[in-house]
């Protein structure tokens, strides 16, 4: 394979592989699709100070003039923020963007397949794509599914969008044999909510157990990620029966003015911020930094084991 002919590493994390250092890889479409300007730009710094404050190296992912980009710099992420400059890319538009040279905010699924390629273990996000409501009429499942299946990559997320059927996507996880891990948990998190109604595969109370669980999950060849649902923390947790009326309102609207298909998702997320009158975008940017510094935290117990 030839891919990194097409891959540029930062300076700072080249230097991290080297030194065999804990490294955690961040998504870029929350910062181009999931959040407004001026937050998200901030929003980009500060949780890549989350992750360094934990003792690991963060490495937000783009691709840029036809480059993927792990780990970018304060210029490549004010590019980022404008949404209306940037492609959102997940699996099957990796090589129609890197081919057209165009700037593009990486999904979790395309985030995975650039962390494999460099070598990364550990990656950080709001929350995952999922099955979406009315899926067995469109069949409008998220491509983050099925990199989870295949990717030895594990995600820190607040658990599915609460926009998703979270039965549904739990259930396509199962079938594809993707761990669903609780950090410190139970119950499966639902994004802005920390509860979903539905439980977890396993838990653990330490990002030591968990790294341990993972080493021999890949050490046995059982290919593949896991998610890790990590609630968001009780200050900035929402109320799910408010939060399932406003994703409603969303959804009616989105299908009246007919949105389908990857802009679904930045459409709903930017309607619920209308909607919530900003708290959302403050839940979603507090999660978002705690699942930062947990997967910080597992990254360099991770290390350890490696070590």
């Amino acid at each position: 394979m030839n891919y990194r002919e097409y891959l540029d590493i930062s300076p700072e994390v080249q230097a991290a592989l080297d030194a065999k250092q804990p490294i955690v890889a961040l998504e870029s479409t929350i910062i181009s699709h999931g959040m407004p300007y001026p937050q998200n730009l901030e929003f980009a710094k500060q949780v890549e100070d989350v992750v360094r404050n934990e003792g690991a190296v963060p490495a937000t992912m783009a691709i840029i003039g036809g480059r993927l980009k792990v780990g970018v710099g304060p210029k490549e992420l004010e590019a980022l923020s404008d949404h209306t400059k940037v492609e959102k890319v997940s699996r099957r538009d990796i090589a129609a963007i890197l081919a057209s040279g165009k700037t593009g905010a990486t999904t979790v699924a395309t985030t995975m397949i650039i962390s494999a390629l460099a070598g990364i273990r550990v990656f950080a996000t709001g929350g995952i794509g999922g099955v979406h409501r009315g899926a067995p009429e469109t069949f409008d499942i998220s491509a983050d599914l099925q990199e989870l299946a295949h990717t030895d990559v594990a995600v820190v997320c607040a658990g599915a969008k609460s926009l998703l059927d979270i039965g549904l996507t739990l259930e396509y996880l199962e079938t594809m044999g993707v761990p669903v891990v609780g950090m410190r948990t139970d119950e499966f998190p639902a994004f802005y909510c920390k509860e979903s109604g539905f439980g977890v595969d396993v838990r653990y109370d330490s990002e030591a157990d968990l790294a341990k669980m993972l080493k021999i999950k890949w050490d046995l060849g059982i290919h593949g990620g896991a998610i890790v649902g990590n609630p968001v923390p009780d200050a900035y947790a929402l109320d799910s029966g408010e939060m399932n009326k406003v994703i409603d309102d969303a959804l009616k609207e989105a299908a009246e003015k007919g949105i389908k298909g990857k802009e679904t998702t930045p459409f709903l997320l930017a309607k619920i911020v209308e909607l919530t009158e900003g708290v959302s975008l403050k839940t979603n940017i507090q999660l978002a930094f705690n699942n930062a510094k947990v997967a910080a935290k597992l990254a360099v117990e991770l290390n350890k084991l490696e070590d």
